[in-house]
């Protein structure tokens, strides 16, 4: 008989509605609504009283488990601190996350309080600068956080060197030339980071490109999705927001200026944090280069294939912001 073990199931909703009952004590019946199936499966929750709620259900990823502990502890701190952030709900035993059985095995399971407000805007620099403020207040709280127990360190081993290592793997980058290239440029990024060498070490939202958040009413930008948070480099968290104005055809710095500017605003940049920003777009690309590749079997190629025509972006952004730096 065929072995027909999934690697990546998708609950009904149902059973989800059913999971949430069992473990929250949420005013019933509730109803469940997708919102997303990905990197991890997302579900709208409303309860009978009208309140709202997310439910995120992760996915098996390359690197390992879901961080739901250090994840969690670190979204109580911030709200303690008062920091904007979705923050986690409690089970009815206690604890801030869930373990369900799936086909696949074992996922981990974090219910949030629903972010009122809006949606940010591609086009609205002060959405941007909004976004910069809530950054740099998470960066503050960090400050008085403990990291200890985090199982992931955004490191140039994690973010740089494993993508790197994932994209060969997956044989998807099949010109050996391009992947050359690639190979290079990791090379003299992870060079010329290593050389700052006083580089600001916090615990990262892993993940701020400004749409993991919500505007609301006062115009604060309140954040979620931590999934990839963890103990990293500041420059790396600043930079994820520059990468996602710059890559695949964008062109909006100004945006990036409107970031910087509300980040300024309540917290200072070193120059070197700064500038590392800069070499950080890159590793941010491979980053998400490696989270793709480790997907090739389970989304396709067709979905993955971009991977193999990003050395020019790297090459380009090289050439046009990072020469000087690297010279």
């Amino acid at each position: 008989m065929l072995d027909l073990r999934p690697s990546y199931s998708t609950p009904n909703i149902e059973a989800i509605e059913r999971f949430i009952n069992q473990h929250y004590a949420l005013e019933g019946p509730i109803s469940c609504q997708m919102l997303q199936r990905g990197l991890n499966d997302v579900y709208l929750v409303v309860a009978k009283n009208g309140e709202r709620y997310v439910f995120r259900l992760s996915q098996h990823r390359a690197r390992g488990p879901a961080d739901v502990k250090a994840e969690t502890t670190f979204l109580i701190h911030l709200k303690h601190a008062g920091v904007p952030v979705a923050a986690p709900i409690q089970t009815r035993e206690g604890s801030f996350f869930v373990q369900g059985q799936a086909p696949e095995g074992w996922r981990s399971g974090v219910l949030f309080q629903a972010l009122d407000g809006r949606e940010p805007q591609a086009t609205d620099h002060g959405d941007a600068q909004a976004n910069g403020k809530t950054l740099a207040m998470l960066h503050n709280a960090a400050e008085t956080f403990s990291s200890t127990g985090a199982l992931y360190r955004l490191d140039l081993e994690y973010l740089l060197r494993r993508p790197l290592a994932q994209i060969r793997q997956s044989r998807i980058v099949e010109d050996i030339g391009v992947y050359n290239d690639l190979e290079k440029i990791a090379e003299r990024t992870s060079t010329a980071i290593e050389a700052f060498g006083n580089l600001t070490w916090t615990y990262c939202h892993g993940d701020c490109h400004g749409f993991n958040s919500r505007i609301n009413h006062i115009g604060e930008a309140a954040f979620f999705d931590f999934d990839d948070s963890g103990p990293g480099y500041l420059a790396y968290d600043l930079s994820v927001f520059l990468w996602a104005n710059v890559s695949f055809n964008r062109r909006s710095t100004s945006r990036w200026n409107a970031f910087i500017d509300g980040y300024r605003a309540v917290r200072p940049i070193t120059s070197d944090d700064f500038e590392a920003a800069m070499h950080f777009v890159i590793v941010r690309h491979f980053w998400l280069m490696g989270e793709y590749a480790t997907r090739l079997n389970e989304w396709g190629s067709n979905t993955v294939g971009w991977i193999a025509r990003e050395a020019n972006f790297l090459k380009t952004w090289e050439s046009e912001q990072l020469v000087d730096r690297l010279l």
